[in-house]
């Protein structure tokens, strides 16, 4: 164990009391590994951001079990407070509880700048800890302190950036090893080159702390690349060639692919689907040949980088206790690579073209189990605690996160709740919309959906805010959306239900010029908006094939461009997510148990009792039992295991409500204009 988890875990032992505070104004205890830990100890960590919600959980699965002489659910329960006075508890938490265990940065790294050490993810106070341990003898002074944490966190040192070349090596070793830099380390980077005189006019911040703008960049230089080098063709299904090296400032940028260290980096973004290829019809003799990661000359070079790139997914497979980071930028891979697949002409393809479906099946096959075991492990139930101030990393965050951007100056907001859109199906309209030339730019990541990922369940969270034990009483239907919707901006974000807009069933372009008046007329501060194509269409359809070339037709119907057009032109900051994803499954048949099951849903079955579960798992082999933290006690889902639904036996359908990356983990993305609108 490391020095830092021995500080931190030192100051619970189990056996002392069953109940605990911890003053946690920096979310220390949120790291998942520290909380791994203590659930292997016997512990909960149980937040208190909500007084109510708090209250009833605590009574229905603590104190009543205390007060019974009953077992409760783990020995002992901390409660977290993400401030430093436990006074604001009630009265009889503070009475019970042992004295408050307080957490805080500046007394934890005394010898670093607490405005610097605060703005480290969680999951990197160990090694800065260690670093702050053996490595610094006497106090750092704020830049100082950016130095020590940007060299032995981020394993970046600026000043030793002295041509752009170093500057690109490092920028892209940073984004591939998932490492960003947190925006005021960005600009102390950026501040340091441009005392150098390095990219002076660039948003070498920028690129530093989002991928998305980094991608974005090095994509239009490869184009540029390409055509000094006489090669001449489209990114891959665009129609028209794109411009070529035009950066965000508007002027070329030129990237050093020739360098060593920079064209490997750049062949494995190829590889995993993070930059696209060009696609040529002529390719020189003259031309180096490290450069066909990146160039596509006949359908056969398309195999062949999808098959590199399928062999280079399979072994990005997170292990069953990886962090939710992990899983996010896996799921962010998967989804580009399921996407490229589909592209894939099958046609003539033949053997070959069965063999990559089938090596996508083993990875779908691994990925599930492994993912199904890090959630029985209780990693998924660690997510409902994570701080929301970077992004959502659950979708119940979303309206919360959407609450600090408008406070950070985003007046107007706009939700835009794709329903069932996987990952791979965002691929596709953000390719439709590049492939369109249209002026917009796409900060992606990703968020977790509820289990069971139904409508129900997920969507409602997503639009409450709420955890779905908090309504109970509609989780079997999705009718109180727009109220609690709006319950949440009135009551949270201060906004009267006059200027809040809840509307689903869009999908239609004729929709829009009712959508529009609506806008214009009430002047919102806030929009929710369900487009419900996909999910309507992927219950028709027999394979995700399918749903991809139908979302490809309506995508020429211009609905999503005039949308976000209309959108960023009335000034709303766009934010795209979806509340669940799907899967290809194939039937095991549909289990006839009348009134028995509560929800019987094309993935999951719902029951109301522990025993009436293990009934239908024993009649039901290959089904999976998991208990779900956040979900109502009397609320049992029992999955489809596999890649399987309760449909007619051997029926091939398109499904959601299991447990899978492509239904659990969705796109959540800024949409906005590359010209600065939005």
């Amino acid at each position: 164990m490391s020095q830092w988890h021995q500080r931190i875990l030192g100051s619970f032992t189990a056996d002392l009391s069953r109940l605990w505070v911890a003053c946690d104004p920096d979310g220390v205890l949120l790291d998942e590994k520290l909380l791994a830990e203590l659930r292997a100890r016997g512990f909960e960590v149980m937040g208190y951001d909500d007084p109510f919600g708090f209250r009833a959980e605590y009574e229905e699965r603590y104190r009543a079990a205390w007060d019974g002489n009953e077992q409760p659910p783990s020995p002992a329960l901390i409660v977290h407070l993400r401030h430093d006075n436990a006074n604001d508890l009630p009265w009889d938490i503070v009475h019970n509880a042992r004295p408050a265990v307080r957490l805080n940065l500046a007394e934890l790294f005394p010898k670093l700048a607490y405005s610097a050490v605060r703005q480290v993810e969680p999951e990197r106070l160990e090694i800065l800890f260690d670093a702050h341990q053996t490595e610094l003898q006497s106090a750092r002074g704020e830049s100082e302190s950016k130095d020590f944490i940007l060299e032995h966190v981020y394993q970046l040192t600026p000043r030793s950036i002295r041509a752009p070349v170093d500057f690109w090596r490092e920028v892209l070793r940073l984004h591939f090893a998932g490492r960003a830099l947190p925006e005021p380390f960005a600009e102390h980077v950026a501040a340091i080159l441009r005392g150098r005189g390095l990219l002076v006019g660039h948003a070498v911040a920028e690129w530093l702390s989002s991928r998305s703008a980094l991608l974005r960049v090095v994509q239009d230089a490869w184009y540029l690349y390409l055509e000094k080098l006489k090669l001449e063709g489209r990114r891959m299904s665009d129609p028209d060639p794109p411009p070529f090296g035009v950066g965000e400032i508007g002027t070329a940028i030129e990237i050093p692919f020739d360098h060593t260290d920079v064209r490997t980096i750049v062949d494995s973004l190829f590889l995993d689907g993070s930059l696209h290829p060009l696609a040529v019809s002529d390719v020189p003799t003259a031309v180096p040949g490290w450069i066909k990661a990146g160039i596509v000359e006949d359908v056969w070079s398309q195999f062949a980088l999808a098959e590199k790139g399928i062999e280079a997914l399979a072994t990005a497979v997170p292990e069953a206790d990886a962090p939710h980071k992990f899983w996010g930028d896996f799921a962010r891979r998967y989804g580009e690579m399921l996407s490229r697949v589909h592209e894939l002409p099958g046609k003539d393809a033949g053997e070959r073209m069965v063999a990559i479906r089938e090596r996508f099946k083993a990875i779908q096959a691994l990925t599930d189990e492994r993912l199904q075991a890090w959630i029985a492990a209780g990693h998924y139930a660690d997510l409902i605690l994570q701080p929301t101030i970077k992004g959502p990393v659950m979708v119940h965050h979303v309206p919360r996160f959407l609450r600090q951007r408008r406070s950070a100056g985003e007046a107007k907001v706009a939700l835009l709740v794709f329903d069932g859109l996987a990952f791979d199906q965002w691929v596709q309209i953000r390719e439709h919309l590049i492939a369109n030339q249209q002026p917009l730019a796409f900060d992606e990541s990703t968020a977790f959906a509820w289990l069971p990922t139904v409508t129900s369940v997920s969507r409602q969270a997503l639009f409450s805010g709420l955890r779905p034990r908090e309504f109970d009483d509609s989780i079997d239907h999705t009718n109180k959306e727009e109220a609690l919707w709006k319950a949440f901006w009135q009551n949270e974000g201060g906004i009267a239900s006059s200027e809040v807009i809840y509307q689903r069933a869009l999908h239609q372009v004729e929709q829009l010029d009712a959508l529009e008046a609506d806008i214009a007329s009430r002047k919102p501060k806030v929009l929710g908006l369900v487009i419900d194509e996909v999910d309507e269409r992927l219950h028709k359809e027999r394979s995700k094939e399918d749903v991809a070339l139908w979302i490809g037709r309506w995508l020429g119907s211009g609905f999503v461009e005039r949308l976000f057009s209309f959108l960023l032109s009335e000034g709303f900051s766009i934010y795209v997510t979806a509340d669940h994803g799907n899967v290809d499954a194939v039937g095991i048949g549909r289990p006839n148990q009348g009134v028995i099951a509560e929800t019987r849903g094309e993935r999951v079955r719902v029951y109301r009792s522990d025993p009436l579960r293990a009934e239908s798992a024993m009649a039901y082999p290959g089904t999976v039992a998991l208990d779900i933290a956040g979900l109502p006690a009397n609320f049992k889902p029992l999955f489809a295991g596999g890649r399987t639904a309760f449909v007619p036996n051997g029926d091939q359908v398109v499904v959601h409500g299991g447990v899978s990356v492509e239904e659990l983990v969705v796109p959540f993305v800024r949409v906005s204009d590359v010209n600065g609108a939005g």
